[in-house]
């Protein structure tokens, strides 16, 4: 058989459609938590190099992945 004709074009169309509303999601999950913190995040982890802060967010957003494509996969 051959390999492409295994591919459906619906599910390459939904695989699409999920990762651009995790992205979404987790944007504006980042949003939110910008709002929320008394500092901002870009500088903090741009503009200082905040390592504490680039370790929490970074455990945030692994989460929130996590959450996500078990919603998405539900």
């Amino acid at each position: 058989m051959d390999l492409f004709s295994q591919i459906q074009l619906a599910g390459v169309i939904g695989t699409i459609f999920y990762a651009f509303l995790g992205l979404f999601l987790m944007m504006c999950c980042y949003v939110i938590i910008d709002k929320l913190t008394p500092f901002s995040l870009h500088e903090e982890l741009a503009g200082k190099a905040n390592v504490a802060v680039a370790i929490v967010m970074g455990s945030v957003m692994i989460s929130l992945a996590i959450l996500i494509a078990n919603v998405i996969r539900s």
